[in-house]
């Protein structure tokens, strides 16, 4: 009696962007479809020959963008009827990019470079604790308002403070030659960084300083966008 032995594959994992963009501000919203614009169409996971047409070509998403940025800018007097044209202005945004988000999903097939290289951020699926971003930086996330980031740090043992800095990358991905700091002087209320410019790629790195006056290493670099 012989017996078969099937061999199975495992499905590529779904990567969802994170939305929910409808209960954001207009500008926030703006912010958002200008970095997915930028990204998305100049991809080559999403742009190559072979590739699955996007459901929102790239003159779309640029008119919408520009008929948001153009009413939020009408909207800044109060007026009603600007308030509510701003308001279908974002509505339209946030359909073309939930549209855009499950093509990124679908068609980035589990891979987070190319997911990532969409403008879009990935919604968490941790069910347990989420490992931190490096061995410097707990957690990163998106901040009350636009250009704003929210930083935790991990505790270094034998810290009196912590400083954190950052700045645009140089050429080719390299280290910033150009650095903003500021001081952290507890890692368990997270440390807010402002004043950044949405769209643009920004390296992250924290140390520790020591008793005595010395400093730990920087933990690795690490990029995000801001939003």
């Amino acid at each position: 009696m012989s017996t078969t032995t099937m061999s199975t594959t495992a499905k590529p994992k779904v990567i969802k962007a994170k939305l929910g963009l409808g209960h954001q501000t207009a500008q926030v919203v703006l912010n958002t479809s200008l970095n997915v614009y930028n990204n998305f169409f100049s991809s080559p996971f999403f742009v190559a020959a072979g590739v699955p047409a996007p459901p929102v070509d790239q003159a779309t998403l640029k008119a919408a963008n520009d008929t948001l940025q153009s009413a939020v800018a009408a909207a800044a007097g109060g007026g009603k009827q600007a308030v509510t044209a701003k308001n279908h202005a974002k509505d339209a945004v946030v359909t073309l990019l939930d549209q855009l988000a499950t093509h990124v999903s679908v068609n980035s097939k589990g891979d987070m470079n190319a997911f990532m290289s969409s403008g879009f951020t990935p919604r968490s699926t941790a069910k347990s604790k989420t490992p931190p971003v490096s061995e410097t930086i707990k957690k990163i996330a998106s901040g009350p308002n636009s250009g704003e980031m929210e930083f935790t740090l991990m505790k270094y043992p034998g810290a009196v403070a912590y400083e954190l800095h950052w700045g645009t990358p140089g050429a080719g991905g390299a280290l910033p030659t150009t650095w903003t700091s500021t001081t952290v002087t507890a890692v368990r209320t997270p440390v807010t960084v402002k004043n950044l410019t949405p769209g643009t790629t920004y390296v992250f790195q924290a140390r520790a300083l020591l008793t005595g006056g010395g400093y730990s290493d920087y933990g690795d670099p690490i990029a995000r966008i801001a939003v």
